[in-house]
């Protein structure tokens, strides 16, 4: 398996920026890897808050528990909450995953290019 397929699997398997890291280019694997961290924690964040705000509603007895009328809240309370901000986040983190899997097969693949003109 070639440098650059090793690299791609990487960034496009297990995270934005362990291709780069891989290849030992740590600036950029930390930045890819923040980024995408970031994206991610944020969404995360939401998603555990607007459940702790429906699971606060059904233990009150201010909603039934009923699933119909959870996933509608679930989805009211996404059309209400920050939509940009979430947006911004998910498109944070495909962008640096797709940029991660791009950039580290060609920084693989003019690695390997240098080493065989070197060898």
């Amino acid at each position: 398996m070639t440098k650059s397929l090793k690299a791609t699997l990487l960034s496009a398997l297990v995270f934005p920026g362990s291709g780069h890291w891989f290849l030992k280019r740590y600036p950029q694997a930390l930045l890819l890897a923040i980024a995408a961290a970031g994206g991610l924690y944020f969404l995360l964040a939401e998603t555990v808050d607007r459940s702790r705000q429906i699971a606060e509603k059904i233990v009150s007895g201010e909603i039934s528990f009923d699933v119909a009328m959870i996933a509608q809240l679930a989805s009211d309370q996404a059309a209400n909450s920050n939509a940009q901000m979430l947006n911004i986040a998910t498109w944070t983190v495909l962008i640096a995953w797709l940029i991660g899997m791009v950039d580290a097969y060609r920084i693989g693949r003019s690695q390997c290019a240098e080493s065989k003109s070197i060898g």
